[in-house]
């Protein structure tokens, strides 16, 4: 319509962003569900972005062929982990339970954080790194992944999910063998406070991998690690809670196996 005002700049960038997320959503929702060589494909090739961006910022950072090669080494290793945690969380030994709580737990993280900090506001953690998080924002980031974890464990506990696919109905609280875990019949007080320990390391872990990132951004002089996804910056921009807590995971496993 002729005299009519263009739409407001913030109104633009957030249907950007809109669809931006639903594509996103729906390609990995996709590749989850297929699984098996898409869902390997989908790992690689966000990976493969990740690790060229983090590669970008690491070239800005610091000067010198040896200092560039050991931060290269180091994103190899931080990426290369992450993605082999998302293969092997998504494999025939397990139903799509773990993967999934990891994933909702970790968006539950940036869902709490981001409205609790938008509405409680509060006192920043680290403004030099990332001017945007706040104390509430963290605690709503626990709150968040205490829920996720809550609701994921009571659905375990009910028998409605199952961590492998080969466990019958009537064993599906089992961790081993035929033998229910200890926290399987655990009251939901006790299982309550496990969430939320465990709800506070998952946020605290997200939100550093973030801080990390905004770290790294910082000293590259970018505001976004890419430019790869409309609206979103770059694929690290996306998933660098997630990297952090895949990485924890995996350290986990580790040790504690």
């Amino acid at each position: 319509m002729a005299g009519a005002e263009p739409p407001a700049k913030g109104t633009s960038d957030l249907k950007v962003r809109t669809v931006s997320a639903i594509v996103m959503v729906l390609v990995a929702g996709a590749a989850l569900w297929l699984g098996g060589p898409v869902w390997i494909a989908f790992v690689g090739a966000v990976s493969v972005g990740v690790l060229w961006e983090w590669v970008r910022l690491a070239r800005r950072i610091v000067p010198g062929p040896g200092a560039r090669a050991a931060w290269n080494f180091a994103g190899m290793l931080y990426v290369g982990i992450g993605a082999a945690m998302l293969m092997f969380l998504h494999n025939d030994a397990f139903t799509l339970a773990p993967i999934l709580t990891v994933l909702v737990t970790v968006i539950a993280v940036d869902v709490g954080a981001y409205f609790t900090g938008r509405t409680l506001r509060g006192p920043k953690i680290a403004p030099s790194i990332s001017p945007s998080k706040t104390w509430s924002g963290l605690m709503g980031a626990v709150f968040g992944a205490t829920c996720a974890l809550f609701a994921a464990a009571r659905l375990w506990q009910e028998g409605a999910i199952r961590l492998t696919p080969d466990v019958s109905a009537a064993n599906a609280t089992s961790c081993f063998g035929t033998q229910p875990c200890w926290y399987a019949q655990a009251g939901s007080v006790p299982l309550l406070g496990m969430c939320l320990v465990m709800g506070l390391l998952v946020a605290v872990c997200a939100q550093a991998g973030d801080f990390f990132e905004s770290w790294m951004k910082r000293r590259a002089g970018l505001k976004d690690s890419g430019n790869l996804i409309p609206g979103h910056g770059g694929f690290f921009d996306r998933v660098d809670g997630l990297l952090a807590v895949l990485f924890l995971l995996a350290v986990a496993i580790v040790f504690l196996s």
